[in-house]
């Protein structure tokens, strides 16, 4: 999977952490939930703004 697309940094956002297609959701935020026992449907529907592909980008990202 391509990530470059979705995953963005920003210098003035959440202090240049990588986050979501210019959202103020980081990576690590996401990972963190899915750590934390969260299920993919649990974060999509508490963030309603994030698709499924955001959080593939966000453990394309984390692999690399």
């Amino acid at each position: 999977m391509n990530y470059h697309d979705i995953i963005t940094t920003e210098r003035g956002k959440r202090s240049g952490k990588p986050c979501i297609r210019g959202m103020r959701i980081t990576v690590y935020d996401i990972l963190e939930y899915l750590a934390g026992g969260m299920t993919e449907e649990e974060i999509l529907e508490d963030f309603c703004e994030l698709t499924p592909e955001d959080i593939k980008a966000c453990l394309a990202f984390a692999y690399k």
